[in-house]
């Protein structure tokens, strides 16, 4: 069973997930760089419309939690990482990059107790904290442990660039337990013409490769006499096979043999039978998200999926389990259920837990099975199951301060937040949904209005103005306690909504959060042409293209 988690990645790590028991790990962690992302949602029109969301907060700020996580640090058995983040937060002092640090660094160290001895970790970052977190990293694996840095060209050249170099990369750190991994090599398609640049008289592109073995290899450094006569010297580091592979390569002709005196004996290779070339650490070949392209959702550090499939193909087999403890929009999991990976997400917003069951499902879930038949299985933790706890949620984000019960509630609905936090100015609104008639007029909109508290009197009455005043076909008014006869009778007054094929729907709909859960009610409208959140592309299980 694959696994999604709504809460804090370090509760979920602690508690919810065994020692060894992960085989790869990505994550795309906040980079701290003091930017509010936010989620825009383009109105049917295209332009920003007013459902924008912030997504999470990307910056951190030393406190309580800082101070909390630093002194956690001094009890856990890895000496060297309490070593160095004190020695980092003495020298740098308890500020904003220290706070992030020290949260990445307890965090580090659960997801290297989880992954198995043969297992992988890739941290994606950019400039900001990556010389900081690479020594982390060294600290949590060992520096022996380092395998790779990784470039990733994210995006193309940037004209408004002044008195810099335009910062058009991402650095990817690749990590493994141990010395034994799980390794796939994987290739890159090469330009014959250019890769292969002779021709043999039979037709065959070929190629030649330097010999000289990359480390000293006293056992290599023998004098070679070829088929052509000439004796041939080694490089001081001796040649990369033995005596017996180059005899039989070169009675099979696999030998290039130089042109000019003294110089060096090489090895043939033929295009039609290379695989391509090594995928070395510059990714260049893996575009960005445009704006206009087919698997884009809105999210806006959202990653290409090609990206993904590329860091799971190198490592880790079918059956494997791949844990995204930064999961966002979900394209890790999506990647993983692509490629037949088992896998475990974890993200700290409803709205991203939201984002990633739809997308999923979009994806991956075939309508004509029934459940128990569908390859998309998974159990999502943390999201309310009933209405205790939704009554639970209600309670925690009015303690804290956040939008979780109403971001989790507009999702019932499938609909989006409205503005954030600002409460849609005061007016009531907590998410907005567009829709589409048949009678191909353009997308109408409603709006969502959620009341986790004690329902008063006029709120229905309220709600029903600010509907009109908006100009929304649809109301729907989302509540924790059963409305009274007068709200049912106030809502009753706002009329109906006649569709394209007359059927007649009520404009203010009264719906509890019970009976959204139990499927006893829905919110109706017409929904010839969805028009909210983009719907993934459908996928069946299969490799990268």
């Amino acid at each position: 069973m694959n696994h999604l988690y709504y809460g804090d990645n370090l509760t979920v790590l602690r508690d919810s997930i065994a020692a060894e028991s992960v085989d790869l790990i990505y994550l795309d962690p906040p980079f701290n760089s003091k930017r509010d992302y936010n989620l825009l949602f383009k109105s049917p029109k295209g332009h920003e419309s007013e459902a924008q969301i912030e997504a999470f907060l990307d910056s951190w700020h030393w406190g309580e939690q800082a101070e909390m996580d630093l002194d956690s640090l001094r009890t856990q058995p890895n000496t060297t990482v309490t070593d160095l983040m004190l020695a980092l937060v003495a020298a740098l002092g308890r500020n904003d990059m220290t706070a992030y640090l020290v949260m990445m660094a307890v965090r580090l160290l659960e997801m290297h107790r989880v992954l198995k001895r043969h297992g992988s970790l890739y941290l994606h970052c950019d400039p900001v904290a990556a010389h900081y977190l690479k020594i982390l990293l060294d600290s949590v694996f060992d520096p022996t442990a380092f395998r790779s840095e990784i470039i990733w060209k994210r995006t193309s050249a940037h004209s408004n660039v002044y008195r810099a170099y335009g910062d058009i990369t991402d650095t990817i750190f690749f990590y493994t337990k141990g010395p034994e991994f799980t390794w796939n090599q994987l290739y890159r398609k090469s330009d014959l013409e250019t890769a292969f640049p002779n021709i043999e008289a039979t037709g065959r592109r070929w190629r030649s490769e330097n010999m000289r073995n990359p480390g000293i290899r006293p056992n290599l450094t023998y004098p070679y006499t070829a088929s052509n006569g000439v004796t041939y010297q080694p490089h001081p580091n001796g040649w990369t096979i033995s005596r017996e592979k180059m005899k039989k390569l070169d009675v099979e002709g696999r030998l290039h043999f130089p042109a000019k005196a003294g110089g060096r004996l090489r090895l043939k290779l033929y295009a039609d039978e290379s695989p391509g070339i090594k995928l070395q650490n510059l990714w260049d070949d893996i575009p960005p998200i445009g704006s206009q392209a087919a698997e884009r959702l809105g999210y806006p550090t959202q990653k290409p999926l090609a990206l993904l499939e590329r860091i799971l193909l190198a490592s880790s087999n079918e059956g494997d389990v791949v844990l995204d403890p930064f999961c966002g929009c979900g394209t890790a999991v999506h990647a993983a259920q692509k490629l037949g990976r088992q896998w475990i997400g974890i993200d700290i917003t409803h709205l991203a837990i939201s984002l990633i069951e739809k997308r999923l499902k979009d994806a991956f879930y075939d309508k004509a099975k029934p459940p128990a038949e569908q390859a998309l299985q998974f159990a999502v933790h943390g999201t309310p199951k009933d209405l205790e706890g939704a009554r639970h949620l209600a309670q925690m984000s009015e303690h804290d301060g956040r939008y979780q019960f109403q971001w989790w509630a507009v999702s019932l609905v499938e609909a989006q937040p409205f503005q954030g936090r600002k409460k849609g100015a005061d007016k009531g609104i907590d998410g907005v949904k567009y829709f589409h008639d048949a009678d191909a007029k353009g997308a109408r909109k409603a709006i969502v209005s959620v009341k986790s508290g004690k329902l008063k009197a006029d709120d229905v009455r309220a709600f029903k103005s600010v509907r009109e005043s908006e100009g929304a076909e649809f109301g729907f008014f989302i509540s924790l306690d059963a409305p009274t006869a007068g709200m049912v009778s106030d809502a009753a007054s706002a009329g109906f909504y006649t569709t394209a094929q007359g059927k007649k729907l009520p404009r203010l709909q009264l719906l509890t959060i019970e009976g959204l859960m139990t499927g006893a009610q829905r919110a109706e409208h017409p929904d010839a042409a969805p028009a909210n959140f983009k719907q993934a592309k459908k996928e069946a299980k299969g490799e990268q293209a």
